[in-house]
């Protein structure tokens, strides 16, 4: 756990003088005082997260992890495992959901093998992936727990050492995932976390109809009862009821935090890594930027755990770190209002009468 007791050591909060300064400076622009509302809330956020008035923003990525899940084997999603395998193959050959709005915001797909079964070493052999490979898929947590402890420590430290080693070439960091099934951990871990009832954390997925979805319900509550996660300890969460490419999100998160660069969290499955990554390092939420609502239930129970308020809300239910893609304009839109809009004085405008 070294790796992981050094990065949290690390993450501190957000820089309160860049934070003033960038105020100082919005209160001046030529509109109407805070007339670009949440726009310059972030565009404040970005300044204290980079101790930078004109914050980079401009090399951006989505980090997308790469899991399978013995629950799947529940009927919990309406799609086989092996699509985990299949759609990372897409990933590659830049045919997903992901790779086409990415590609709109101008970002990299980096996709991270935490453990999909059947295996993608002629991938990562060929650097199309990269690797943190734990193991071929977590266990069936309707039965036991998902991991050793030892495996989810793996897990985030994986995710730690993909930022570090991406990050000379990233300003921003954004989250995505796949994992058939992986909405089922996401809403135990989302229990466990905020002791909301399996019921309110449970939504349909891939598009479950009603009777498989009480059917879901049933067995994220009889997950929470076999395994009995302690809130206490996000760890013991996230090796009882989580997967392997949660783990590597909350890492992420946590080596983002660690050098002072903005994280876009995804949807549900990237939110229930935050929380981990919150429970380990409170501060590290000071570097998450919220990119979208998903439908998913338990998304909005998990965001205001995090105190944290969508940028968007279209309905999204994808995954993939679509929704983070779609909001990485608005993040340089708000960069640009601080650095490229003049003050009142600097454009020579009367400024509002006292």
């Amino acid at each position: 756990m070294r790796l992981l007791d050094e990065t949290v050591g690390r993450i501190v909060a957000q820089d309160p003088a860049s934070r003033a300064a960038a105020k100082s400076r919005l209160d001046r622009l030529t509109m109407p005082h805070w007339a670009l509302g949440r726009l310059m809330d972030l565009a404040e956020d970005l300044a204290g997260m980079t101790r930078s008035l004109r914050p980079p923003v401009e090399r951006k990525a989505v980090v997308v992890m790469a899991g399978d899940h013995g629950v799947a084997s529940e009927g919990v999603s309406r799609y086989p495992q092996e699509v985990t395998r299949q759609m990372v193959c897409n990933f590659v050959n830049g045919g997903a959901g992901i790779n086409a709005l990415a590609r709109l915001a101008g970002a990299r797909v980096i996709v991270i093998d935490m453990g999909v079964a059947g295996g993608l070493e002629g991938l990562a052999a060929e650097g199309k992936i990269l690797s943190r490979r734990i193991g071929p898929g977590t266990r069936n947590i309707a039965l036991g727990p998902a991991m050793r402890r030892e495996d989810a420590v793996r897990c985030v430290e994986a995710g730690i050492e993909a930022a570090l080693e991406l990050a000379p070439e990233i300003d921003v960091f954004a989250t995505g995932d796949m994992g058939i099934a992986n909405t089922t951990p996401s809403s135990a871990i989302v229990a466990a976390l905020t002791g909301a009832p399996a019921a309110e954390v449970t939504g349909r997925g891939t598009g479950i109809d009603d009777e498989c979805l009480r059917g879901k319900i049933a067995v994220v509550e009889k997950v929470l009862e076999v395994n009995r996660p302690d809130p206490k300890d996000p760890l013991d969460v996230l090796a009882k009821v989580g997967g392997f490419e949660i783990g590597g999100i909350a890492g992420l998160i946590l080596g983002a935090a660690s050098l002072r660069k903005p994280v876009l969290v995804d949807g549900f499955i990237s939110t229930a890594g935050a929380l981990i990554a919150c429970h380990l390092a409170p501060r590290a939420t000071d570097y998450m930027i919220a990119a979208h609502l998903s439908v998913e239930m338990g998304h909005r129970i998990a965001l205001r755990r995090l105190g944290k308020k969508p940028l968007l809300d279209l309905d999204l239910r994808l995954g993939e770190g679509t929704g983070a893609a779609l909001a990485m304009p608005i993040v340089e839109g708000a960069v640009r209002v601080l650095s490229e809009v003049a003050t009142f004085e600097e454009a020579a405008v009367s400024g509002a009468d006292k």
